[in-house]
């Protein structure tokens, strides 16, 4: 019953921030719908990833965005969309399909039989301590294991915040 009630407000934060003409409003809800992330991936027991979504997704983006709407117009300046609907629409509609297509031949969630169980989690769970030399399973998996994937995620967040800053810092006048 949870996750109906998840999934319900997930979709209704993601229409209310689509239909928003207030930019600032937009992006608090955009927050909501990051936080409401989190709790999503706390419900499927993978807390490093709620983690990384509440600090990164509902933290700093929501600084970023707020930023951004700071040194620009808060409301939504109207421009035609009858043309621009429908090749949005199309284009959704196919990444849609492609997202659905590329799921059919996963396995059942939380299957004991899917490959992951089989070949990578006994490895993490049997070798974590004595290839790592960490005691704590997770730990290891997040410094070691996906270490440069840290690092990438890192570094994409670092340069998108140097960016929003060069991008809206205020010119002195000389």
């Amino acid at each position: 019953m949870i996750d109906i009630l998840l999934l319900t407000l997930l979709v209704l934060c993601a229409l209310a921030a689509v239909e928003m003409k207030d930019l600032l409003s937009a992006g608090i809800v955009l927050s909501a719908y990051s936080l409401l992330m989190a709790v999503v991936w706390t419900q499927l027991n993978a807390v490093d990833v709620a983690f990384t979504e509440a600090s990164v997704g509902a933290g700093i983006t929501t600084v970023l965005l707020i930023a951004a709407i700071s040194r620009t117009d808060r409301r939504e300046v109207f421009v035609s969309r009858v043309r621009r609907e429908v090749p949005s629409l199309v284009l959704m509609l196919l990444t849609a399909a492609v997202l659905v297509y590329g799921t059919l031949d996963m396995p059942a969630f939380r299957d004991p039989g899917a490959p992951a169980n089989h070949h990578v989690a006994p490895r993490y769970v049997e070798g974590s301590e004595h290839e790592v030399g960490v005691v704590n399973m997770v730990t290891a998996i997040l410094a070691a294991y996906r270490g440069y994937d840290t690092l990438g995620e890192t570094t994409v967040i670092f340069t998108a915040g140097v960016s929003v800053i060069l991008l809206l810092r205020r010119r002195q006048r000389e």
